[in-house]
């Protein structure tokens, strides 16, 4: 009975792919998850999001975040073996702390399916899902979804509100610099500034010039 459920929830999350490649989802599993966090500490919660096709948003975040997160995006299938190798064999740091080897696909199908709480059957979902996205979605829709839901501050979700919360402009007119000290934060997103992301935006820079952006 459990795994007739278990194989239920996971075609409907590979149906919601599907549909992800056409149609924005309305919410994703980090927004329920402090949606409920702030219902319990008795916080009012202020969502902040627009989701804007790629084209709209300036080239420079996207190879930020790729940069940062991902560099090998579009050379794997979902995966990064060679940077889990490294990750294991040599705890890679970043700002001092161990830098993981999620992918942005990876990173993607926890934000809309599952919450921030690590726990192995979310990662045993993930291992499942991730394959699944690559094929449903496509790169550039990986990409632009990803763009459009990450977590960018308290209540910031997407680009469009990241931009105008900590720069005060459009995701659009986002400069090279800029772009950087946003993809900085991802990793503690409600903790990070950018304007403190001095040395690890400057990382990015030169990730992004040596992957050719």
């Amino acid at each position: 009975m459990l795994l007739l459920t278990l194989i239920g929830y996971l075609g409907i999350l590979c149906l919601l792919l599907c549909v992800y490649r056409f149609v924005d989802p309305p919410i994703t599993g980090v927004q329920l998850q402090r949606r409920m966090e702030a219902l319990f500490a008795s916080r009012d919660v202020a969502n902040r999001q627009t989701m804007l096709p790629v084209s709209r948003i300036s080239p420079h975040l996207a190879h930020a975040v790729i940069a940062a997160e991902d560099g090998n995006f579009y050379k794997h299938w979902g995966f990064d073996f060679g940077q889990i190798q490294r990750a294991i064999q040599y705890d890679l740091l970043e700002e001092g702390r161990p830098r993981g080897a999620s992918t942005i696909t990876q990173q993607l199908v926890k934000n809309l399916f599952f919450t921030t709480h690590a726990f192995p059957p979310r990662k045993v979902l993930e291992v499942i899902l991730t394959p699944v996205a690559e094929v449903a979605l496509g790169k550039d829709r990986i990409l632009e979804l990803y763009l459009n839901v990450a977590e960018w501050g308290p209540g910031v979700y997407g680009a469009e509100a990241a931009s105008r919360y900590h720069f005060r402009k459009p995701a659009a007119q986002l400069t090279r610099a800029e772009a950087a000290r946003l993809a900085a934060i991802l990793p503690s997103p409600r903790k990070r500034k950018p304007a403190s992301m001095n040395r690890y935006s400057s990382i990015i820079l030169e990730r992004m010039t040596y992957l050719g952006y």
